[in-house]
């Protein structure tokens, strides 16, 4: 198996990727939401701006 962010081999301790670098990075993508799939659903996006609505409104 290859790394999936750099294409070299895979080390078992950080599997699927080669090392931790390629992990974080590939981590950091997903925090960031440069992963995220984009919903052409207006419903969807609704209930997503209705929930993001509602947890700035919780108390903390």
């Amino acid at each position: 198996m290859s790394c999936p962010m750099c294409g070299k081999d895979a080390v078992q301790k950080y599997r699927p990727f080669c090392s931790g670098r390629c992990a974080d990075l590939d981590l950091g993508k997903w925090l960031t939401g440069e992963y995220a799939i984009p919903a052409d659903d207006a419903e969807s996006m609704e209930e997503a701006a209705e929930e993001s609505a509602r947890q700035e409104q919780k108390p903390n």
